[in-house]
């Protein structure tokens, strides 16, 4: 591996890592993936030249392709036949409103920034680092405000009779 790869390797794979997870499967397509970006860095490193973007925008990019040609590879593959009798009983799809009418009047009546805080970090899967940059706040006031916000989104769950 030359050596501004190496270098790359040791400072941006957390990041290029935590990039592609956040849009991936599970934690083992994600290390496939980020190995992939970086095996596309080795190869292309002699191309790179003086004014070429920053070398971490340009992983991103480089991620970012292959997610997309993962997407693709994924919508290519034969679609599984599914039993017709294998679908959700009527039960489970009640469930499934349930939860989501649950969910959607738990985060109504959370306060404007708490509810920002659960938003990107449990849908969005945001780190606290960006949140609390985002919202002008340390780290562990976001934290809280999510541990606060998970609390009260189970007790709507609860008052919904959506709990498990």
């Amino acid at each position: 591996m030359g050596d501004l790869a190496e270098r790359a390797f040791r400072r941006h794979h957390r990041h290029v890592y935590r990039y592609v997870r956040r849009r991936s499967a599970n934690a083992d397509e994600a290390e496939d993936l980020t190995q992939t970006v970086f095996a596309d860095a080795v190869a292309a490193a002699e191309r790179l030249r003086a004014g070429s973007p920053p070398l971490l925008a340009w992983l991103y990019t480089v991620a970012k392709r292959r997610l997309a040609d993962e997407a693709r590879r994924l919508e290519r593959r034969p679609e599984q036949v599914v039993p017709l009798d294998a679908g959700p009983a009527a039960s489970e799809a009640r469930y499934g409103e349930e939860v989501a009418r649950a969910l959607r009047s738990g985060l109504a009546r959370m306060p404007h920034d708490q509810r920002r805080v659960v938003v990107w970090r449990l849908l969005e899967g945001r780190p606290f680092a960006e949140i609390a940059g985002r919202l002008g706040t340390s780290e562990e006031a976001c934290r809280m405000r999510f541990v606060r916000g998970l609390r009260a989104l189970r007790e709507e769950f609860e008052r919904e009779g959506a709990t498990p």
